[in-house]
């Protein structure tokens, strides 16, 4: 063998080996992220998702020393966003927050532009918010009885917002009306923080929401939250009964954020991401942030992730079924 055929050997061996410890899952989780990373929310700023979201990202950023930012893609009850992430480039550089409402969308849609169970791949889900009914501050309604008792003696006369038809809001807001016996008329608008500046405005007269959305509307005495979801009271907040102290047997919603990424993206950046997005929820800064938004400053990785939506995509349909709304 000739010595210039031995030092073309050598070198393509070099080579290989060079790529191989390049495709090694741990040198994907020793590198991302290399520049910036999106994540999209599919609904307008403001609300719960998009301040949860931002305050993550502000996280994952002083950790990872690269930056993470928001981009809010709205519309389609968070189906435009959901798309667009569906397609991305499965490199971790992507990425979908999203809500409980994603459990919703295979009741909402007669047909979707992306599978929800496989195009995107569960991260982990953190900040398990109550849900909360506010009303003006300057509202006559000083309790939910006052409220329910005007739907009920005036049907649809009493009005309520969401971030569009199908979100978790809108179906929170028709489970109590059944639990209740009352008829509401339903408002959407483009997102939850739209919906709450319609109450704000007096357009009209309820929402029920994150409490995370809410928070600094009530804190600056503008909002008035006349019950909570869950079975006790929030500690930042405990003049405010739950829904079943307020006359209303009926549980109500916890709401969570949850992050997501396009199916594909290799394991040790989703792995990666998951260790970040725990060593975030332990902070103590991140706990004051959920805790004094009235939410429990627990995470769920991947596999605990995609159990719950399966089960809340389950438990959902029952609701669907329970209520007047045809799927689009």
């Amino acid at each position: 063998m000739t010595p210039s055929l031995n030092i073309r050997r050598t070198l393509l061996a070099s080579g290989v080996c060079a790529l191989c410890t390049v495709l090694t899952p741990g040198a994907f989780a020793d590198t991302w992220p290399s520049k910036p990373v999106k994540i999209i929310v599919p609904y307008g700023p403001g609300g719960a998702v998009d301040v949860v979201t931002r305050k993550m990202a502000q996280k994952l950023t002083e950790q990872t020393g690269q930056s993470f930012f928001v981009e809010n893609k709205a519309g389609a009850t968070g189906t435009i966003g959901a798309q667009m992430v569906a397609k991305a480039e499965p490199d971790g550089y992507t990425l979908m927050a999203n809500d409980t409402t994603y459990a919703l969308l295979p009741h909402i849609f007669k047909k979707l532009p992306f599978d929800p169970a496989s195009d995107l791949m569960p991260v982990g889900a953190f900040a398990f918010t109550p849900m909360a009914l506010a009303v003006h501050a300057n509202a006559k309604y000083k309790s939910l009885r006052e409220l329910v008792a005007d739907a009920k003696a005036q049907p649809n006369k009493v009005t309520y917002g969401s971030g569009g038809a199908g979100t978790t809001p809108h179906f929170a807001s028709e489970a109590l009306g059944i639990a209740a016996g009352a008829n509401f008329m339903h408002v959407p608008f483009k997102g939850a923080a739209e919906a709450t500046q319609a109450v704000l405005s007096g357009t009209i007269d309820m929402q029920i929401a994150s409490t995370s959305g809410l928070m600094p509307n009530v804190r600056g005495g503008k909002l008035r939250l006349l019950a909570v979801s869950g079975d006790k009271r929030l500690a930042s907040l405990p003049e405010v009964p739950t829904f079943a102290e307020a006359g209303v047997p009926w549980p109500g919603v916890v709401n969570w954020t949850g992050l997501w990424a396009p199916k594909g993206t290799p394991a040790a950046v989703l792995g990666r991401l998951q260790k970040e997005i725990a060593t975030a929820m332990a902070t103590p800064d991140m706990k004051a942030f959920a805790e004094g938004m009235g939410a429990d400053p627990r995470q769920l990785q991947a596999e605990a992730f995609a159990r719950m939506l399966k089960d809340s995509t389950e438990a959902w349909g029952k609701v669907a079924a329970n209520t007047a709304f045809e799927r689009q």
